[in-house]
């Protein structure tokens, strides 16, 4: 398995606009049969191109997957850093950033249309990879993390505290939320996540909401 670091900057990388349409239509297909039942061909006849210009392109359905879930990764940071832009944009505090960070990674991790269908049809596949094989991913998801609250530390006045120990508590908590998403904690309701963010994130790392 590539390191961690690598995944990050794949993930990180400037999305490409080529392919685009194919891998929409991978996503659609793997939403609606899941990823076992969904074959090269039917993906090739939603992109409108011949299955041999899809083995071309990727030499297998693994290699698609690969892509889709780089994708979908790429369009969940994306969504985090528009969302604390608009925050930062409105002269918000700090805390108001770190409190959207926190709500657009849970929220949106926990709403994931693909995550959501492979729990529901294809335990067997999914469930691995985020339990006894998480290790990478929750790694992936602490770095990225940490390095946003690090950004954050250096331009905004905020208290000093471990980044990389609040980001290991955040994406353990999203990783929690995928797997059993009902709870007390808030996810359809985003001002009711902020409101939960301000009272039990906040004060982990020394900020206490007015």
């Amino acid at each position: 398995m590539p390191s961690v670091p690598s995944i990050l900057q794949r993930i990180l990388e400037k999305p490409r606009s080529e392919g685009e349409q194919l891998l929409e239509s991978a996503l659609s297909a793997f939403l609606d049969f899941g990823i076992k039942r969904t074959s090269m061909g039917e993906i090739a006849r939603r992109a409108g191109i011949s299955p041999a210009t899809l083995y071309r392109r990727f030499e297998s359905k693994n290699d698609l997957v690969e892509a889709v879930s780089v994708r979908e990764a790429q369009q969940f940071i994306a969504e985090i850093d528009e969302r604390v832009r608009q925050v930062a944009g409105n002269g918000d505090a700090g805390e108001e950033q770190m409190v959207e960070i926190f709500v657009a990674f849970i929220t949106n991790l926990a709403n994931n249309q693909l995550l959501q269908r492979l729990l529901r049809t294809e335990p067997d596949v999914i469930l691995p990879r985020l339990t006894t094989e998480a290790g990478p991913i929750l790694a992936v998801g602490r770095t990225y993390l940490a390095e946003k609250l690090r950004s954050l530390q250096e331009s905004v006045s905020v208290p000093s505290f471990d980044a990389d120990l609040v980001a290991e508590v955040l994406a353990r908590l999203g990783q929690s939320l995928v797997l059993t998403p009902d709870g007390l904690i808030p996810l359809a309701d985003e001002q009711a996540a902020r409101e939960f963010a301000r009272r039990t994130m906040l004060p982990m790392i020394g900020l206490h909401p007015a």
